[in-house]
């Protein structure tokens, strides 16, 4: 009687009985360990793809050059450019990173919070980061939302945003940048228990901690409510960047009694060398736990960083020297219908003085070269016979905004 034939792993080499298991195929076998083997080839190769598609899309930058690029947008705010550039540094230089299946350290989200007054340019610095990096970016206003079920928009709206900006790609929105303004309006409003729900304040807060931890969130690719009927698309939130931005108004007061600012009697202030003027620099989680922010999206958001009141020297830097600079806009804007526009130093001085005055920020500039350039850039189009040079002086800057009211301006 023939020997009975002995039956190997066809790529080690090991006798059935030395496995565990031994999947038969057509003309071969293979054992436990060599699946093993060759799913941890497969997760690398995969792992090593993914990264390589990831370094193609957009091109990582270091802390220094990042900065260097928000220098050329954004004037002044030199703290505030340095924690953004680390912290977005620090959360692409994670994603690139291979997945290791035995890796002991994982590196967290280094998600954002800037605190500033109105203009002070935290969309501008979110917006800049976003094209410098080449990466899906939107823009989302917290002030709409409500919890699920309440008239307003979900809290997975936000990523509807950012899923229509990549075109649907979900690997492109998983990789975003989501810029989540007015966080300060989601502010628990009281501390007392009360009848009515906070369906706008903590609950909104509690609905956002998965977005920022890291979840897998079912998206209505249109945006609104969501409804059972609607197909959903499925977006992994664990490598989604969320910088966080709000005025925090009256947040000053939260950080003066905290250091004890307010001398009563003959007790002396805690804290010497205290700058009064620009106390949001001493800002801390504390602070916005005592303003209305619920700790465990707090905790959420580990870089907190504040940016400077813009006085003004850099308010008429603002004018005139980024590269999208207002006055380089008008100029372009003139340009086109071959005119030479320019500017008095004087003109460009009540300029930043009104902005000043009326407590615009850097978003008023733009307000009030509006109301001076209206009736200009009304006319002059039509002209027949048109001068190649306009020149903006002092005094026709001033009678331009004599008909312009306070409240116009406040409102644009």
């Amino acid at each position: 009687m023939p020997d009975k034939e002995v039956i190997k792993c066809s790529f080690c080499g090991k006798d059935k009985h030395d496995t565990n298991v031994l999947i038969a195929g057509i003309n071969a076998h293979i054992c436990d360990s060599c699946i093993d083997q060759a799913i941890g080839i497969v997760d690398a190769e995969k792992a090593g793809k993914d990264s390589s598609e990831l370094s193609e899309h957009f091109k990582l930058l270091k802390p220094q050059e990042i900065k260097n690029h928000l220098d050329k947008h954004v004037i002044g705010q030199d703290d505030a450019k340095k924690v953004l550039a680390v912290a977005v540094y620090n959360h692409y230089k994670r994603l690139m990173q291979p997945k290791k299946k035995d890796e002991e350290v994982e590196i967290e989200k280094s998600n954002i919070i800037m605190v500033g007054e109105t203009g002070t340019g935290k969309t501008l610095l979110a917006r800049t980061i976003a094209k410098t990096l080449n990466v899906p970016f939107c823009i989302a206003d917290a002030t709409v939302l409500t919890e699920a079920g309440y008239v307003g928009e979900d809290v997975e709206s936000i990523l509807s945003r950012l899923l229509q900006v990549a075109d649907y790609d979900v690997k492109a929105t998983e990789r975003g940048i989501v810029f989540i303004d007015e966080i300060d309006k989601i502010a628990r409003k009281s501390d007392n228990p009360s009848i009515t729900r906070d369906v706008s304040g903590e609950g909104v807060q509690q609905a956002m901690l998965k977005l920022l931890e890291g979840s897998i969130v079912n998206v209505p690719p249109q945006g609104g409510r969501k409804h059972p009927e609607q197909k959903m698309i499925a977006v992994d939130t664990a490598n989604i960047l969320f910088i966080c931005g709000g005025a925090f108004d009256g947040i000053e007061r939260k950080i003066g009694s905290r250091l004890n600012t307010q001398s009563i009697g003959y007790k002396k202030s805690s804290e010497e060398g205290i700058d009064k003027k620009d106390i949001l620099q001493y800002v801390a989680p504390q602070d916005l736990k005592s303003f209305g922010l619920i700790p465990e999206l707090i905790g959420r958001m580990p870089i907190l960083t504040f940016l400077k009141p813009l006085d003004k020297k850099v308010l008429r830097a603002i004018l005139t020297e980024p590269k999208n600079a207002i006055i380089k806009q008008y100029q372009k804007l003139f340009e086109m219908d071959g005119i030479a526009l320019s500017f008095d130093d004087k003109a460009l001085d009540l300029i930043v003085d009104k902005a000043i005055e009326y407590k615009l920020g850097a978003r008023g500039l733009r307000s009030i070269c509006e109301a001076i350039m209206l009736d200009a850039m009304f006319e002059i189009p039509s002209q027949d016979i048109k001068s190649e040079l306009f020149n903006i002086s002092l005094a026709y800057a001033q009678e331009k905004l004599k008909k312009v009211s306070i409240k116009k301006l406040k409102a644009a």
